[in-house]
């Protein structure tokens, strides 16, 4: 018998996730802002498309064997969409993070069955907000544990799988649900996999679209070349690192500079006036289209995604001071 609508596991619940007009947050502006939903995904965030991308490519190229380990350094939302995918596929997972991230995605990825190795911040890092330095400590047990567990490293950074996601669905599903009529897209820069897919493919659409690179305030790494207060409370990127290759060949057309107050009010405005609850870099990223709103986007519609879910983030000052 045929089941009509029901899928064979989580891993085909991934995509196609809501677009969603924020009409109540641009009443006073000259345009529009459209958000995808990433949270819907099984995993809550937009990085279950990679992790997914990434290891159905490791299987078809023979660079993963049936049981073994994977690996991969996360903030938490690569790791949660690896552990799921990883749990479904039989291959365990390993997740390196540093514990300057926020303690809620930890605990999701061991829920989901995953390894988790948390690493100590240096010295002079603060409690969640993860430096450059932070992250190559995290780089460095990362590649101890792959070698000695002779294991597939997923490595976002530099996985064609990472950006293939993106190019390949997400981008078409914002182009498809907006009806053609998205005129800009902003994304903040993680890992680059989601706005030089995104990027790419929305040019091939319409050539005079614009896509804006968004960065945390004093860590403009990209922009400038440099870095003047790299500490920052918008998890998932900005960590001052200058080698992300899958920006090489991706349209840029301006870059929007975010400050972490600035984005953790727009994420609670956006869950208070529009109930969508989303993470730091949805924040962001509003924040950041509600500025080319009021500058080379009036009167046109900017594309976003809501990077992943608020629930990620309640231990944090994103929310701490807000619920009792």
């Amino acid at each position: 018998m045929k089941d009509d609508g029901i899928l064979a596991s989580a891993i085909d619940a991934i995509g196609n996730t809501p677009l969603v007009a924020l009409d109540r947050l641009t009443a006073d502006y000259d345009g529009r802002i459209v958000a995808k939903l990433e949270f819907t995904n099984p995993g809550f965030s937009k990085k279950d498309r990679a992790a997914r991308c990434i290891i159905e490519q490791a299987e078809q190229q023979g660079l993963l064997k049936p049981g073994q380990s994977v690996v991969e350094l996360t903030s938490g939302n690569m790791g949660t969409g690896l552990a799921i995918v990883c749990g479904i596929k039989g291959y365990p997972f390993v997740a390196v993070m540093s514990r300057g991230n926020s303690m809620e995605r930890a605990r999701m990825m061991q829920a989901l069955g995953a390894e988790v190795v948390l690493v100590e911040q240096t010295s002079d890092s603060t409690p969640g907000q993860v430096s450059g330095a932070d992250l190559a400590k995290v780089e460095a047990v990362a590649s101890r544990i792959t070698q000695q567990r002779n294991a597939f490293r997923a490595d976002q950074f530099k996985r064609e799988g990472n950006p293939l996601a993106h190019y390949q669905h997400t981008g078409p599903e914002i182009w498809r649900q907006s009806n053609g009529l998205v005129t800009h897209f902003c994304d903040f820069v993680g890992s680059g996999g989601s706005y030089a897919g995104i990027s790419r493919y929305l040019k091939e659409r319409s050539a005079d679209l614009g896509c804006y690179i968004v960065e945390p305030a004093g860590a403009e790494i990209l922009a400038t070349g440099g870095a003047s207060n790299p500490g920052h409370p918008i998890q998932g990127g900005g960590y001052s690192m200058a080698d992300l290759s899958f920006l090489d060949d991706a349209p840029i057309d301006g870059y929007v500079s975010i400050s972490g107050d600035s984005a953790r009010d727009t994420a609670r405005l956006l869950a208070q006036r529009e109930g969508i609850f989303g993470g730091y870099s949805a924040g962001a990223n509003v924040a950041a289209a509600l500025e080319l709103l009021a500058g080379p986007a009036a009167g046109g519609m900017v594309g976003v995604l809501i990077c992943d879910s608020g629930l990620k983030y309640l231990s944090t000052d994103l929310w701490a001071d807000l619920i009792t």
